[in-house]
């Protein structure tokens, strides 16, 4: 009986483990947080830059810096005064560049209108609008393995293109502002294929070969600026003649209040960015663009032309490049442009496009976020320092340029790909 009931149980099959359990969503996000992904590499970035930008706020004000001389004996001097710094510092920033509360409390008591309400947003995008251009015209280049650094000069003929049309035709609105604009994108992708021909003939690298150019563009709208042809008829400085009424953007927001300055170059370039993502998700140039910046002798020898698709790409960056100088000509009111019309847009959209991935909507992001900080660094004036704008997106560029830096301040894990970073081709 005994031998019988052993057998028996050794022959009874043993009982499956039971599965192992998936991993909660908590755990799954929390993973992703210390995790040194493109995303949070971003997000991790800006946290950095805030707070470096809030250490040399603090370093930069005599008050605050002074209190820390006798920390031990009274830290709350130290502490508070730093705290209170920072925070009125970028709230000035937000206020100025998204909602100023002082104008909501007057709105909400009858005292301000609506439009007085948005003009912080207004110029938020306004400052944005030629950051998206130029971001774009940054970010297709990087796809192709090229760093177009000429972005500025494409803006500047892509402007001159666009003025030009603006007030020598005298069309109806509905025909003068489409042919403004498109002036503009084919005198900055004439301009912007300069290079990518050079590459594609010569080798020349478009680093080289595009900021040279910049510098003759640069001089080049000096020149054109004091001519008989395109110099104001009623002005003696440096300015051109204004476009015609029919050639202006027309204001977005006017109606409510003419102080409000964005107009339908935002519409455009969010049109534009999805048109640039459309072509290099759908097209087969796009195809090609994303194959020769991945693996420019594996594209050639599957019969893709490399120089050709350097020519283009450069071209059609250009394109977009011009499209943010006819976005600032053709503006509501521009009353003509100069020298400082231009400011630095182009090499602002270097950082655009690296703090956006290279991605249409990433780089849209990052000009709005970009034309905040001008915006709120212009408004806070002179409480807080304007060149605590342009210092955090330097050091914004930093962090993002090399991810590893990110990785070992904050000891993320590394990603199963790797460390993703953009790289351009050819040096």
């Amino acid at each position: 009986m005994t031998t019988e009931n052993t057998t028996a149980t050794a022959e009874q099959p043993e009982s499956p483990e039971p599965p192992e359990s998936k991993p909660s969503f908590a755990r799954l996000f929390g993973r992703y947080l210390i995790e040194a992904n493109s995303v949070m590499v971003t997000v991790y970035s800006l946290l950095l830059a805030f707070a470096i930008g809030a250490v040399l706020l603090i370093v930069s004000d005599e008050q605050v810096r002074s209190s820390y001389g006798y920390f031990f004996a009274r830290p709350s001097d130290a502490l508070g005064g730093s705290w209170n710094l920072i925070y009125s510092s970028y709230m000035d920033l937000f206020q100025g560049a998204i909602l100023n509360f002082n104008t909501l409390e007057r709105f909400q008591a009858g005292n301000a209108d609506f439009g007085d309400l948005l003009r912080p947003l207004s110029e938020t995008l306004t400052n944005a609008t030629p950051l998206i251009f130029t971001g774009l015209a940054v970010g297709l280049a990087f796809r192709a393995g090229l760093f177009n650094i000429g972005a500025q000069g494409q803006m500047i003929f892509g402007m001159l293109g666009a003025l030009v049309i603006g007030f020598s035709l005298n069309v109806p609105a509905i025909v003068h502002i489409p042919l403004a604009i498109l002036a503009g994108a084919v005198a900055g992708g004439l301009f912007g294929a300069v290079p990518g021909v050079l590459k594609a003939t010569t080798g020349a690298h478009e680093v080289i070969s595009s900021i040279m150019l910049n510098n003759i563009a640069a001089l080049f709208l000096v020149w054109a600026l004091s001519t008989k042809f395109i110099h104001s008829e009623t002005r003696s400085e440096l300015v051109s003649k204004p476009v015609r009424d029919s050639a202006e953007l027309p204001a977005l927001l006017g109606w409510l209040n003419p102080s409000l300055r964005v107009n339908l170059a935002i519409v455009v370039g969010v049109a534009v960015a999805v048109g640039v993502w459309w072509l290099l998700t759908k097209s087969t140039f796009g195809y090609r663009i994303r194959a020769v910046g991945f693996n420019g002798p594996a594209s050639a020898t599957a019969g893709m032309s490399v120089g050709r698709t350097y020519a283009t790409t450069m071209g059609a960056a250009g394109a977009l490049a011009g499209l943010a100088g006819a976005a600032l000509a053709l503006g509501t009111g521009s009353g003509g442009v100069n020298t400082a019309t231009v400011l630095e847009y182009g090499f602002d959209g270097i950082t655009v496009a690296l703090l956006g991935r290279a991605n249409p909507a990433g780089i849209v992001v990052s000009a709005l976020l970009f034309g905040a900080l001008k915006a709120g660094a212009l408004s806070a004036q002179p409480d807080v320092p304007v060149d605590i704008s342009t210092l955090l997106q330097a050091t914004i560029v930093l962090f993002i340029a090399a991810p590893a830096l990110v990785k070992a301040i904050l000891r993320l894990r590394t990603p199963r790909g790797g460390l993703v970073t953009l790289e351009a081709k050819g040096w």
